[in-house]
């Protein structure tokens, strides 16, 4: 038998995923490439310095076991590290080599600290006149680490942002990007980590900001040209943390003037933070250039939490509010409302409020009431398998056919409009889409997607084919 990388590395993970999380597995395993096989040793590319500590940290072990089933007891493996310059300092029964083909920045993009011409330092947040250039942190303490329950998922997140914390600037999780749906969490973990940096670090310039806030003074400073004393400012902070950067897609200003700044900060030792409502590989209008930078350190998903990581909310919230709720209304709650986190508390606050106010017991009927009235008023997000389901059921096939692999052109079509469907109406990832519908990739799902964009202009009939299904999701 042929005995290649690809085949040494497969069965190693057959084993690996036998025992370990599928979440685990995914964002551990799934982006490793086996690169070459030299008699006992096996080379395999791991996509950051991060990637090699985390696995050495959590997973040399089950890497062991796994690589000395299949090349003996003197097997030994190699990590490549991607995009990266660093040696390890650490050789168990491994050792990392920096990659030959790393992302080297070329001369443009170089980042030169831009001076202020001014001494005094323009401070955004303040009101001119005033003389102030102390930097506050516009930071929540009710959001901390405390009352940022654990779960399956989010254990991911919140152990790198408690890194972090930490160590700001110190770890591979720079920049720390932290992506999922609305009301997962994202601004609660980021203003945590800034909280706990600043308990631990007092001496550290912590500054919180929107993505939106930012544009705008950015704009502002474009308009009373002080964009290099916008700059300054900036480069001045130990820990900037921004949320929602996604809403910078599509402003090249923006996109330019952060660019410098994340470079100046991140060559400097300081740490960033970001959130998004999307992973790097599914932000649109967003320079390569930006998005290679959020890739340097972790991205981390919030997903939605199982039930009981609900349950433990609940009760979390409960507690601090100082009530008491019998156990049948809190699980009867965390069963039927599975969206998100922020719908979660407010139905529990609106059971609380109509039970208040209308000097009412808290029943299970009451219960069912409310999040009856809740649930109705919010809207569901519509999961991948049933948009698969409607799509299959519409154009009489089955959902087998639908994932095949088949190119006959009314099967790739149906097969596009779920995917379109999926990415509008799911807050799931493209590669996520890609892997539920037949097993494809991102960009297969990218590209559909503007298929079905570029036939609704041109095509009478598959605009009807749009219209009819959207009504079905409504």
């Amino acid at each position: 038998m042929n005995v290649t990388a690809n085949s040494v590395w497969n069965n190693c993970l057959a084993f690996i995923q036998d025992n370990i999380q599928p979440q685990a597995f995914k964002t551990w395993f799934e982006p490793i490439k086996p690169i070459k096989l030299s008699e006992n040793s096996l080379s395999i590319q791991v996509p950051s310095k991060f990637f090699y500590e985390w696995l050495e940290e959590h997973y040399v072990k089950l890497l062991k076991v796994a690589l000395t089933r299949e090349l003996g007891d003197q097997a030994k493996l190699v990590y490549i590290i991607k995009m990266e310059n660093t040696y390890g300092n650490r050789e168990p029964f491994t050792e990392q080599i920096p990659s030959t083909n790393r992302g080297q920045m070329s001369p443009q993009e170089m980042d030169v600290p831009i001076q202020s011409k001014n001494p005094e330092l323009k401070n955004p947040f303040v009101i001119p006149g005033i003389r102030n250039i102390k930097i506050e942190s516009q930071l929540n303490p009710n959001y901390n680490f405390d009352n940022f329950l654990e779960g399956d998922s989010n254990r991911l997140a919140r152990s790198a942002g408690m890194a972090v914390a930490n160590k700001p600037g110190g770890t591979s999780f720079n920049p720390l990007l932290i992506f999922g749906g609305v009301g997962l969490g994202k601004t609660h973990l980021a203003h945590a980590i800034g909280v706990e940096i600043k308990d631990k670090y007092p001496e550290r310039t912590v500054l919180y900001i929107s993505a939106e806030k930012f544009t705008q003074q950015y704009i502002e400073s474009v308009k009373k040209n002080t964009r290099n004393d916008f700059i300054h400012f900036y480069q001045l902070i130990d820990v900037l943390v921004i949320d929602d950067v996604q809403f910078f897609s599509g402003k090249s200003g923006t996109q330019d003037v952060f660019f410098h700044i994340f470079n100046h900060l991140h060559q400097n030792g300081k740490q960033v933070i970001l959130t998004s409502d999307k992973a790097p590989v599914d932000m649109q209008d967003i320079e390569q250039r930006l998005l290679s930078r959020f890739k340097w350190g972790l991205s981390a998903e919030l997903q939605n939490p199982d039930y009981e990581t609900r349950i433990s909310i609940l009760k979390n919230k409960l507690y601090r509010d100082g009530v008491e709720m019998p156990k049948e209304i809190v699980e009867y709650v965390a069963k039927h409302i599975k969206t998100n986190i922020r719908e979660l508390e407010g139905a529990i606050i609106s059971l609380i409020a109509q039970s208040s106010f209308n000097k009412k017991e808290v029943t299970l009927e009451l219960a069912q009431q409310v999040v009856e009235k809740f649930v109705k008023n919010t809207k569901r997000e519509v999961s991948i398998d049933y948009i698969q389901k409607v799509v299959s059921d519409y154009f009489e096939m089955d959902v087998a056919t639908l994932q095949s692999k088949t190119r006959k052109r009314h099967i790739v079509q149906a097969r596009q409009l779920a995917m379109f469907f999926a990415k509008k109406f799911t807050k799931a990832s493209l590669a996520s889409i890609g892997s539920q519908i037949g097993k494809r990739d991102h960009a297969t799902v990218l590209h559909a997607c503007k298929t079905v964009d570029n036939l609704a202009e041109t095509d009478k009939q598959f605009r009807k084919y749009i219209e009819d299904l959207t009504k079905k999701f409504s």
